[in-house]
Parts: structure tokens; sequence; C-alpha cells
């Protein structure tokens, strides 16, 4: 079953498919050894990988297993980054959230936005239980991120990465339907 990537629009972004002409910024998002310090995966060094990862997008949908939608800045269109739920699974009612953004837009609430975009519209339309994150315990700011969409840090994996060589932990998250819809209904 294929799951179709929808286009959401926010107060300042616009989450939307990934298409052809966005190689240019991913690679230079993905290359950016700053950004990615944290990551659990080396900067790019080859600007096919940006093809390969748009691919890979496009893969998940037709797969029905996530969405994973580049982010712009409404004002001027300037891609800024992305957010993904991966690892959709009906039969748990589960998901995976992800975020990857340019240091250009942190600390302006972009990741929180974007992110709350997405998983108002995964609740809505998935029939979700559980969404659940992963970031690593030196990234601070993501954690902020987490936990002002209502996500709960319920544990550390200890040593799971290794990150530039160094190993590392990560906390793990989870936000529940029911802690989600009361958020955000007022309740």
């Amino acid at each position: 079953m294929s799951l179709p990537t929808p286009t959401l629009h926010t107060a300042r972004l616009r989450l939307r498919p990934f298409g052809d002409a966005d190689t240019d910024a991913l690679f230079a998002l993905h290359s950016d050894a700053h950004v990615l310090r944290y990551w659990d995966a080396p900067p790019w060094s080859e600007p096919a990988r940006a093809g390969r990862f748009i691919a890979a997008c496009r893969q998940m949908a037709a797969d029905g297993t996530g969405a994973r939608l580049a982010v712009d800045r409404d004002a001027g269109g300037a891609f800024i980054g992305w957010c993904s739920l991966t690892r959709w699974n009906p039969g748990y009612r589960s998901a995976e959230l992800g975020f990857c953004f340019a240091g250009a837009a942190w600390g302006h609430g972009y990741a929180t936005e974007a992110a709350r975009a997405l998983l108002h519209w995964a609740f809505g339309t998935l029939d979700l239980n559980r969404v659940q994150a992963e970031t690593d315990t030196r990234n601070a700011a993501s954690a902020r991120v987490l936990e002002k969409l209502g996500f709960v840090r319920e544990g550390t994996l200890r040593e799971d990465c290794v990150v530039n060589g160094e190993v590392s932990d990560s906390w793990v998250y989870g936000l529940l339907e029911r802690d989600w819809s009361g958020a955000n209904t007022g309740g």
C-alpha cells in the first residue's frame, strides 16, 4: 500500500515532497559537518548521494512505510531542511519522527513548527497510537524540539552509535496519540 506524501502549510513553512530540483540544496545540507555533527552517518562527500536520498523518499512512499518532506520557508521558498515520518507500521500503529535543518535555520522554531504539522497530519491520517524519536544525548536542541512537541524521554540507548569516530549514546522519546490529542485540543 502506497502512502501519498502530503503537502502541508504552516504559518511560515511549506512541507512538500522532494523533487529532483532539490538535489543541490539537499547535498549542501548533508555535506555540512557542523549540521551533521550528531548524526549517525558522516557528512556526504559525493553529490550523487542527494539523488539516491530523493529516490529513497519516493520508494518509502511507494512502499507505504513513511513520508519524508522537504521544508521551505514560505517567504521566498528557500529550502531549509526536511522532516520525516518513517517506519510506519499500521499493525503496531507506530512510526518514527526525524528531522534535519540547515544551521542558518536553527533557533527560529522551524523544526518544531514543521514537526508539529507533520505530526498533526500523521495522527489525523494514519491512525497512529505512538510516534518514537531518537537523538544523540549531546544534541540538546533536538531534545528541546521533541519535548516542546510533547514527547517524553523514555530511556537511553547506551553507546548505540559511532558519530565521527566517537561512541555516543541516544535518548529515546515517545509520543502517544492520547497525549498528542490532549495537548492539541486544549484538553
